[in-house]
């Protein structure tokens, strides 16, 4: 059951971080964007942060109950 549960929760994770991106919550101000002539760079910093912090406060609620 350990194994199931695990994966139930990755699957609802997954769903909830494409429905977060698809809502455009990639574009947080602090996120680095640079358009050049020919290139474009984007790095995701405050994002990535924002995710993780999310993640890691549902996993420890998960882990005390």
């Amino acid at each position: 059951m350990g194994i199931g549960r695990t994966l139930i929760l990755a699957g609802v994770a997954l769903i909830v971080i494409g429905v977060l991106v698809t809502l455009g919550v990639g574009r947080l101000p602090g996120d680095i964007y640079y358009r050049g002539r020919n290139t474009t760079f984007y790095f995701p910093i405050v994002t990535c942060v924002v995710v993780s912090v999310v993640l890691s406060l549902v996993m420890w609620l998960i882990n005390k109950f």
